[in-house]
């Protein structure tokens, strides 16, 4: 995949490694961030990328599987509706913990031998109809 100087892409993010939800690692968890500017390619694979201030400890060259082309830049920031790199406390190599908010609802489901209780829980950093 190539891109051009001036294209905006979306940069690449995961979860805390080692984390685990119901045996699932990352599952709701936000995988883009951005949109952000190409200022120049570097080698074949790799591109340099104009990051804000709040991202300044991170190396601003990223391998291309590292980023999502954005077909349309927003103009407005309340109309942009991923995940805003400032309301997520990023670590330097790019991952983020998440921690539950409440739990919304619980059922029960019985089988012969036993009883398993489900939870569904509102994760930090998505909305309550992204609950689990």
């Amino acid at each position: 995949m190539t891109f051009r100087v001036g294209d905006h892409l979306y940069l690449r993010v995961t979860p805390l490694k080692g984390t685990q939800r119901f045996h699932v690692k990352g599952k709701l968890a936000p995988r883009y961030i951005g949109p952000f500017k190409i200022t120049e390619r570097r080698g074949d694979v790799a591109y340099q990328l104009e990051l804000p201030l709040e991202l300044s400890d991170v190396h601003n060259v990223f391998q291309v599987t590292q980023l999502q082309k954005c077909l349309q830049v927003p103009d407005k920031p309340d109309l942009y509706k991923d995940v805003d790199h400032q309301a997520i406390d990023l670590q330097p190599d790019l991952t983020y913990r998440e921690r539950h908010i409440c739990i919304l609802d619980e059922a029960e489901w019985r089988t012969q031998s036993r009883t398993i209780k489900y939870f569904k829980v509102q994760w930090s950093n998505h909305t309550e109809a992204e609950a689990t």
